[in-house]
């Protein structure tokens, strides 16, 4: 009965808001609640202490931070954790857990996936949806009931759950950055320009189209796992990753060093 007062109460509370709401939140600010969230999510998650994934992880993240062009402040930790999942917060903030890495089994395949992340930030993807929901009061409203509910009504993703969790700061980010999910055109922007990162940092573009077999393999034609659940089918993907394929080639071909598919993953 409680969690049926607290989301009417919410609900109500949330549409009354959303019609009176005239925020418009500047991309620093956004940056600066991102920052904040992140912050806690390092303090309150299990950071991995896996030797050679830290050490590739830095060197990946390094070198597509790079092949981006994009002056953040970049920053990246490998949390310990069973998702197969990996995002990058607006102004650089990456995440990537660990049970992706078994599934990726290439350093190349996860410049694939980070390289996507980074696009989400760079072409400002996340930057959008979080405005709307602060324009709607939505992530304001989330940090004063959220603990109570401990977002499990409020949540679909694991990641939303971690940082509602957390309370404060994390929680209204979460619910506003994990669970508002991006449009079909921003996450086939996302893997267009991520195809073309790996292929500027280093990285043989053509491992982009494999790892989705992989991804597809790892959830075994039944739902996928939350790092696809809003992205196009498998099949959609790979046959766009196959039509630009030519273009990231010159870029890889122009890269001035070359690491293919880099290590493989233990």
């Amino acid at each position: 009965m409680r969690k049926v007062v607290l989301l009417f109460t919410l609900l109500f509370t949330f549409s009354f808001l959303h019609g009176c709401s005239t925020l418009n939140p500047e991309e620093k600010d956004i940056e600066a609640m991102a920052l904040k969230a992140y912050q806690e999510v390092k303090t309150q998650a299990k950071i991995s202490q896996h030797k050679e994934w830290n050490a590739m992880l830095d060197r990946v993240a390094t070198r597509i931070a790079k092949s981006s062009g994009e002056n953040f402040n970049w920053e990246w930790v490998l949390i310990d954790s069973p998702e197969v999942n990996a995002w990058c917060m607006p102004g650089g903030k990456m995440a990537v857990y660990t049970g992706i890495m078994p599934v990726l089994k290439t350093e190349g395949a996860l410049a694939a996936v980070l390289g996507h992340e980074v696009a989400h930030a760079t072409k400002r993807h996340g930057k959008q949806s979080y405005a709307r929901a602060i324009r709607g009061n939505l992530a304001g409203l989330v940090i004063g009931v959220t603990t109570a509910l401990g977002g499990e009504l409020l949540c679909k993703s694991e990641s939303c759950k971690l940082l509602t969790g957390l309370g404060g700061a994390a929680a209204g980010f979460g619910i506003a950055f994990f669970d508002r999910k991006f449009s079909r055109s921003n996450e086939t922007e996302a893997d267009k320009f991520g195809q073309v990162y790996m292929a500027k940092a280093g990285y043989n573009p053509a491992e982009s189209i494999e790892l989705w077999d992989r991804m597809s393999q790892a959830h075994g034609g039944t739902a996928p796992p939350e790092f696809l659940s809003t992205h196009p089918s498998d099949v959609t993907r790979k046959k766009n990753l196959k039509e630009w394929l030519p273009e990231a080639e010159k870029v890889y071909q122009n890269s001035p060093q070359k690491f293919g598919l880099g290590e493989q993953i233990q």
